[in-house]
Order: structure tokens, then C-alpha cells, then sequence
């Protein structure tokens, strides 16, 4: 075990070492969370790869996500969810054909009334939140919820939405094609 241990600290020093929160202490924490995750997917290993190479993935997963959610943990979701969150009206301006602009305008209007008219605040908070690239479980212990009731919060606000977006005659390839230009 402890030799397993080190060697995943070693790959984790390897794997991570461009990564600025990616300390001695906490590469220490990632590979002992990493070990206690390898012994319980033990039975899981089907050797297609090497035992090593299928630990250290494991390993990488493990400190890539705490690395995530390190990120988000002293973000609040009400400083990451102003008021007005789409993308300005004319920051792009330059950059688009008039015709295309005048209807990215209308959609993102129509977008941002819906979202500020027809979510709950609560539903508003998870779905900028998501937007902005909070992790879920973040999201979700911030509003003092669960994985599962996040999803169901935000499934029915994009389910809202696309209602009203389709009620405006917007389609779903209308904001697709809005948000690839």
C-alpha cells in the first residue's frame, strides 16, 4: 500500500505540476483520497491497461476534481450571479452582419426577460450558476439541495425557457446559431 501510495504521489507531482494550488499538501491529500478510491473499484479492473496506469487515472481524476471544486469554494452564488448576467447587447457588434445582429439582439431579449421574468429566483441562481461553470454539487450545497433536486430545479427552468423562447418564435437552432457566431 505504501508503496502504491507513493507511486501515485509521484504521477500525481508528475501530472499536476503546471497546476498553482497543486501543493505538497495537497497532491499528499489526492493521493491518499486516490488510494482508499483504488481499494474500493479494486474489483473493477479488467485489465485492459496496467494496474499503474488504471490507478493513476483514477488518481488524476480524483485531484482534478478537487481542483474544481477548490476553485468554486469561496464563491458565493449571490457575487456570481449578478442581476444582469447575458452577454451585452453590444459587445459584438462589429463583429456581426446587421440582420444577424438585429436577431441575436431579439433572442437575447427575449432570453433575458423570460429568465428574469418566468424562473424563481431560485431557479435564476442555479441556472446562471451552471452558465458560469459552478460545478452542480457546489451549486447544489449552496442552496442547501442535493445533485438530484439541482437537476430537477434546472430541467424545469430550461423546459420554462425554451417554452418562451418558442412562444417568441425563436427555435433552438436560432440560439444556436446565435451563440456560434
Amino acid at each position: 500500500m505504501a508503496e502504491l501510495r507513493e507511486l501515485l504521489l509521484r504521477n500525481l507531482r508528475s501530472g499536476l505540476s503546471d497546476r498553482p494550488r497543486a501543493d505538497d499538501s495537497f497532491l499528499e491529500d489526492c493521493a491518499q483520497e486516490s488510494l482508499l478510491r483504488v481499494l474500493d473499484k479494486l474489483e473493477q479492473f479488467d485489465s485492459r491497461s496496467q494496474f499503474v496506469t488504471w490507478a493513476t487515472a483514477i488518481a488524476i481524476r480524483v485531484a482534478l476534481g478537487q481542483l474544481r471544486r477548490s476553485r468554486w469554494k469561496d464563491v458565493s452564488l449571490s457575487d456570481l450571479v449578478p442581476a444582469t448576467d447575458l452577454p451585452s447587447r453590444d459587445r459584438t457588434a462589429d463583429e456581426w452582419a446587421p440582420d444577424a445582429l438585429m436577431q441575436r439582439r431579439d433572442l437575447l431579449d427575449a432570453l433575458n426577460t423570460s429568465i428574469h421574468r418566468d424562473l424563481t429566483d431560485r431557479q435564476r441562481t442555479a441556472l446562471l450558476a451552471e452558465l458560469k461553470g459552478m460545478p452542480q454539487d457546489e451549486i447544489a450545497e449552496q442552496l442547501g439541495s442535493n445533485r438530484n433536486a439541482l437537476y430537477k430545479l434546472t430541467h424545469d427552468a430550461r423546459k420554462k425557457l425554451k417554452e418562451r423562447l418558442e412562444a417568441a418564435g425563436f427555435t433552438a437552432e436560432d440560439l444556436i446559431a446565435s451563440s456560434a457566431q
